[in-house]
């Protein structure tokens, strides 16, 4: 109560979940608000219903706060992306995200985890090496960028086990 008084207008931590098919559209919006390509309600359905697909949602009151989808194939999963809204950027909550990401991977028998990254995107960089992540390999010109440049994708790897 008395963290209430003090601050009355801050705001309760993102409640972290499991996303199920009824997030589709709020996942699909944050994807299309955070990315240059953002997927569609239907491609993010597709993902959500897949049983080889993961996602955890953080959530703050109905609002979708950000999220965390990733892929299983056998002991492996790959990250195929993170997004937490502008209003929840730099306060923690990708990392939460993943932390929890990766412990129900691990969970679920996944012993290494792949992702990738714009070499560009500089506090996605720093989150996942601080999480443990390290550079497995690289693609030149894989993200398209303004003025027709385009960026190099890090391949990332982090082993569970």
């Amino acid at each position: 109560m008395i963290s209430f008084v003090r601050n009355p207008f801050a705001r309760a931590e993102p409640v972290l979940s499991e996303a199920n098919a009824g997030d589709a559209s709020a996942i699909a919006a944050l994807h299309g608000r955070s990315f240059r390509r953002g997927w569609s309600e239907q491609e993010v359905e597709g993902l959500l219903i897949d049983r080889n697909v993961l996602t955890h949602r953080a959530t703050s009151g109905s609002a979708l706060a950000g999220f965390i989808m990733s892929r299983l194939a056998a002991d492996e999963a790959e990250i195929l992306s993170v997004a937490v809204g502008n209003a929840w950027r730099r306060r923690g909550l990708a990392r939460s995200m993943l932390i929890l990401h990766l412990r129900r991977l691990a969970g679920l028998g996944a012993r290494a985890v792949f992702l990738e990254v714009d070499e560009n995107n500089a506090a996605a960089v720093r989150l996942y090496d601080r999480a443990g992540f390290r550079e497995a390999s690289r693609r030149p010109n894989y993200y398209p960028e303004p003025g027709g440049k385009a960026a190099t994708a890090l391949v990332l790897r982090r082993d569970l086990s």
